[in-house]
C-alpha cells in the first residue's frame, strides 16, 4: 500500500531543500555562452549524477559515515567551502567573462565548455549536505517498504521536476536580456557566498556543540 501522507511530506521537505527553482538560476548562470546541446546534457548529467548519489546515499550513506569515520558536518563545511568559492567567482565574474568573450566571437559556439554536471551542480547544490541529511532521518524514521518508497517517490519527482526547471532556465535568462542577468549572476553570487557561509557555520556549531 503507498504511504500517501508520507510521500507529500516528504515531496514538501525534499523540495524545499533542494529548491528547484532557486537552483535554475544558477544553473543558467554558470552555462551562460555555451550552446543548448551543451545546456541539456549539463541538465540531464546534473540531475542523472545527483539522482544516483541521493538514492544510494538514503541506503548507504549512514553506514558509510560511520566506516569512515566522517560526519555530515564535516560535509557541510567542506560543501560551504566550495560553494563559497564559486559565489565569490560569480560575484565577480571570474566565471563568466571569458566564456562570454569567446561567445560573442565564435557566435555561441565554445569549444570546450566547462563541464559542471558533477561540482558544483550535481553535488552540492542538488545533493547537498541538507539533503543528504534529511534523506537520512527520513529513511530511519520510516523503515517500512511501503514508506521508502513513497520517500524514493517524492524524491524522484523533485528531481524531475529540477530537471525541468533546468532545461527551460537558459532560454528564459537569455529573454531577460544582459543587463538582466549581469545584476542577476552578482546577486545569485551573494546569496550562494551566504548560503555557503550558513553550511560552515552549520557544520561548525554541529562538531563543537
Amino acid at each position: 500500500m503507498f504511504e500517501t501522507a508520507i510521500f507529500v511530506s516528504a515531496f514538501t521537505t525534499l523540495f524545499v531543500i533542494i529548491d528547484p527553482p532557486g537552483c535554475a538560476p544558477i544553473f543558467a548562470t554558470l552555462t551562460k555562452g555555451t550552446t543548448r546541446k551543451h545546456q541539456r546534457e549539463m541538465a540531464f548529467k546534473s540531475v542523472g549524477i545527483a539522482a544516483i548519489i541521493l538514492i544510494g546515499f538514503a541506503y548507504v550513506g549512514e553506514w558509510l559515515f560511520g566506516k569512515l569515520g566522517i560526519s555530515l558536518d564535516a560535509l557541510r563545511i567542506a560543501g560551504g567551502i566550495m560553494l563559497f568559492i564559486i559565489g565569490l567567482n560569480m560575484v565577480f565574474e571570474k566565471r563568466t567573462e571569458s566564456r562570454e568573450d569567446r561567445a560573442e566571437e565564435m557566435l555561441e559556439e565554445i569549444e570546450d565548455p566547462e563541464d559542471i554536471s558533477v561540482f558544483p551542480m550535481g553535488i552540492p547544490m542538488i545533493a547537498g549536505p541538507g539533503t543528504m541529511a534529511t534523506l537520512l532521518i527520513l529513511m530511519s524514521d520510516n523503515p517500512s517498504h511501503a514508506g521508502q518508497l513513497a520517500i524514493l517517490a517524492a524524491l524522484i519527482l523533485t528531481l524531475i521536476i529540477t530537471l525541468v526547471t533546468f532545461l527551460i532556465a537558459g532560454p528564459l535568462m537569455k529573454l531577460m536580456g544582459k543587463s538582466f542577468t549581469d545584476v542577476l549572476t552578482r546577486v545569485l553570487g551573494v546569496l550562494l557566498a551566504t548560503l555557503a557561509a550558513q553550511f560552515i557555520i552549520d557544520g561548525v556549531k554541529g562538531a563543537l556543540f
